[in-house]
């Protein structure tokens, strides 16, 4: 389904997770992806988004090296990867959010988050649906 329409009504759920970095690797504007789950849950209801810290890179980068290695997505191009964004030869591109990056979505779409980074490999953006959302 197109994350950035889905096919259900407004507030349908109680919680939507959206977590190993969906929200940079979908190729789609995050602001539509994050007023689209707004939309399908229900006031009180929570949202959860995740990504990666900075911290987690070397690690990040192993495992794309090890994914390009077995044919599971493209040959990394090196030249345009850099901390923080893995580019590959096939197309395929995926960066990371911070929390101050989640924090400035969040307000551009007039919603406030809870950021917390754990074991400085992944930042969580937890916001609750207020009730005029």
């Amino acid at each position: 389904m197109d994350a950035t329409a889905l096919g259900f009504r407004n507030g349908a759920f109680d919680m939507v997770v959206c977590i190993q970095n969906g929200i940079c690797a979908f190729r789609i504007d995050p602001r539509t992806l994050l007023r689209e789950a707004l939309r399908v849950t229900r006031p009180g209801g929570r949202l959860l988004f995740s990504s990666y810290s900075e911290a987690f890179w070397p690690h990040r980068l192993l495992w794309f090296e090890r994914q390009a290695e077995e044919g599971l997505v493209g040959e990394i191009d090196y030249a345009e990867t850099a901390p923080g964004e893995i580019v590959c030869k096939d197309g395929f591109r995926s960066g990371t959010l911070s929390a101050d990056e989640f924090t400035q979505l969040c307000g551009q779409v007039g919603v406030q988050p809870k950021i917390v980074e754990v074991d400085q490999s992944s930042v969580f953006c937890e916001i609750t649906v207020p009730s005029a959302a």
